[in-house]
């Protein structure tokens, strides 16, 4: 997949299926080494790879996954309409906290509202 089509969607599929197929820390572990791969691969610098996004969307898609199981992503992303906005991360963190280094290098919890487990 080229960079321009691997949009906040694409991002939720691929948590989607991890989750389906694994537990939460290796659908983490997965989706971490998946898009660091990525970038290796379209020769983007690894520095592009946000940690706390990365995690918090994982989270994110565990919980809608929870509230009302689904059969395909398809059905998934019908029945949780708040994790397409792109931005709702900013609902559960500032952005200086959410897009400072160290929020990108590590992850960091919610400064806003917890996400819920």
């Amino acid at each position: 997949m080229a960079p321009a089509q691997f949009n906040h969607e694409a991002h939720l599929r691929l948590a989607y299926v991890y989750l389906v197929e694994n537990d939460l820390t290796a659908a983490q572990e997965r989706m971490r080494g998946a898009l660091l791969g990525f970038l290796a691969t379209h020769g983007i610098p690894p520095e592009k790879f946000h940690e706390t996004l990365t995690r918090a969307w994982v989270l994110a898609v565990r919980h809608f996954m929870s509230r009302s199981p689904s059969l395909c992503f398809s059905e998934f992303s019908a029945k949780s309409q708040p994790l397409l906005d792109s931005k709702v991360m900013l609902t559960h963190y500032s952005s200086s906290v959410l897009f400072s280094p160290s929020a990108r290098a590590s992850y960091v919890e919610p400064d806003l509202a917890a996400i819920p487990q």
